[in-house]
């Protein structure tokens, strides 16, 4: 057991000694400067030649968005017809796998597109090798993109003295996705395929077991597959059990990078921060508040897992053993927890054991993960949603020291605190509303069949199942039977609202700060990079969470807790 908790130590460590360097690459990258990955430039002016794009172009904030709005529903379009007509065509589709129920290939669209990777469908045996690389591979790449050039418009925008000029949006996402995401995934896949993750276009092969039946496996092109879902934060898997799958996920050393990979670039986007303004201390703060909730999440669920399951003690069966139901025995509970609160702290969604076997606490955590949604976050998305925590917090303190809030030498003003305010309303209304749709459909109507587990622990499902969508997380309890055109359309219309809402909104507000005069620090201006800001910080992000969603919690987790 002390050699799994060194292992959680090892793989945060190895995030964080990674991140740091990275984070100044990834400015680097933003900034236009030289670096080694100079070579991929013909490659990008070939597709800005190609598209009839000006990278250089100067935008707004508004453009920005027109920008990506556009982009994405060509992306989301694309998608949904490649899904829906897999079987009209003859490439990559060994094993003939046919066309998608309409509701399904909407709702999948929706996830790849929007980052989520939600998955309705069963990875190998629903979705062919075109759908596998040239859909989802692809859309990991440019949803991931997008995350991390909408972060480099936000941190553009708060530098800017003066000027509405945030870059453009095409030139950061090409880039993101050639300069920062390509050789990353490289490098993972590399290491994935060394150690035994599949990567072939032999279709199915026939294995003997040790039983001497013959059945059939698949495999495929999984290694630069998994490569992109961790380090994007998307999370889609090639096969159904995601990286629980030995070909996904074949031994230790893979478990420790693609883990280390799912933190990565949520990290280094805080470093890059401080990098990119100047403002290291704050960034080192911001990051300290993360990591001070990640521990926390991190610690109760690693303890709760390793004390085990106390229904099984009430069978009369040993307890000095950790809860192992859902998990794999190569990676043990300790490795299992510390996955599970990477995973829904960074909205990676990636599984390397089943979340729904988790006891109730730690499931809970899961769920408060993705409440806050803020704690490294996704690429991009998870540090542009801390930033309307920082905002919130900043007109709080303002408040109590008596004097208008300002950010980073900018007045915080009605306008901002209205914007910051409904976006971070948005996500508990989206996660409760859908909770109750679901709650109260499956009351009035037993016989649709797509819950298992009554009581505490199915409310739980369906708790969870909305927050993954709205947290653009993809994870899910599993016991949950989600392929129905209720969940598709819910979860659909939840994972589109979730994704681009809280991107505009504080687009829009650095859109505004970036045209403001700057005002002149002074002794009584509010430090932000101080352990007394930090600490109203803690408080806003916790007592958020806690006032939104403890009654759903005191229904779900807390209840089945305290029923053991």
């Amino acid at each position: 057991m002390n050699t799994e908790i060194l292992g959680v130590f090892l793989i945060f460590l190895l995030s964080v000694g990674l991140a740091w360097p990275l984070g100044k690459y990834i400015v680097k990258v933003f900034r236009g400067e030289k670096t080694w990955t100079d070579f991929l430039s013909p490659l990008e002016r070939l597709i800005f030649k190609i598209s009839g794009i000006d990278p250089n172009q100067p935008m707004d904030w508004k453009q920005n968005m027109k920008t990506l709005l556009g982009i994405n529903v060509l992306f989301f379009v694309f998608a949904f017809l490649a899904l829906a007509f897999q079987g009209s065509h003859p490439f990559w589709n060994p094993v003939n796998i046919g066309n998608w129920e309409p509701t399904l290939a909407f709702n999948t669209a929706v996830s790849f597109a929007t980052n989520t990777n939600l998955q309705h469908y069963s990875g190998e045996s629903g979705a062919s090798y075109f759908t596998q690389l040239l859909v989802f591979c692809w859309l990991q790449f440019v949803s991931a993109g997008t995350g991390i050039a909408a972060c480099a418009l936000l941190f553009q925008g708060l530098k800017n003295r003066t000027g509405s000029n945030l870059g453009n949006f095409y030139n950061l996402m090409v880039k993101s996705c050639t300069r920062i995401l390509l050789p990353l995934a490289v490098v993972l896949a590399v290491i994935l395929m060394v150690n035994g993750t599949t990567a072939n276009f032999e279709g199915l092969a026939e294995v003997t077991t040790l039983e001497g039946e013959i059945v059939q496996v698949a495999g495929g092109p999984t290694a630069p597959m998994v490569a992109i879902k961790q380090l994007g934060t998307n999370g889609g898997g090639y096969f159904g059990p995601n990286s629980t799958h030995p070909f996904e996920n074949p031994n230790y050393l893979t478990n420790i990078a693609e883990n280390v990979a799912i933190l990565l670039i949520p990290m280094a986007l805080v470093f890059a921060f401080g990098f990119f303004l100047n403002r290291k201390k704050l960034a080192l703060m911001f990051f300290g508040v993360m990591t001070v909730l990640f521990i926390t999440f991190t610690a109760v669920s690693v303890s709760e897992e390793i004390k085990g399951n106390p229904a099984i003690a009430a069978m009369g069966i040993a307890t000095d053993q950790s809860n192992m139901e859902g998990k794999e025995v190569r990676f043990g509970a300790a490795a299992s927890s510390l996955w599970g609160v990477s995973t829904t702290a960074t909205s990676n969604g990636s599984v390397n054991s089943m979340h729904d076997s988790h006891t109730p606490l730690s499931g809970g955590i899961f769920m408060l993960d993705m409440f806050i949604n803020a704690v490294y976050g996704g690429v991009g998305v998870g540090f542009i949603n801390f930033f309307l925590f920082v905002i919130v917090a900043v007109f709080i303190a303002g408040q109590m020291i008596g004097r208008t809030p300002d950010l980073l030498g900018k007045k915080i003003e009605a306008r901002e605190v209205k914007i910051a305010a409904m976006v971070v309303i948005l996500h508990p209304l989206l996660i409760l509303v859908g909770t109750a749709m679901s709650s109260y459909g499956i009351v009035q109507d037993p016989s649709l069949g797509w819950l298992k587990n009554p009581g505490f622990h199915g409310f739980s499902e369906m708790l969870y199942e909305n927050t993954s969508a709205s947290a653009n997380n993809g994870s899910g309890f599993e016991g949950l039977g989600d392929n129905t055109p209720f969940w598709n359309i819910l979860t659909g219309v939840i994972m589109l609202l979730a994704r681009y809402i809280p991107i505009i909104g504080p687009l829009a507000i650095v859109g505004s700060l970036s045209v403001k005069n700057p005002v002149p620090a002074t002794a009584g201006s509010l430090q932000l990079d101080s352990p007394a800001f930090a600490t109203v910080l803690i408080s806003v992000i916790v007592i958020v969470a806690a006032l939104a969603f403890f009654p759903a919690m005191v229904l779900g987790p807390l209840a089945e807790y305290y029923t053991f």
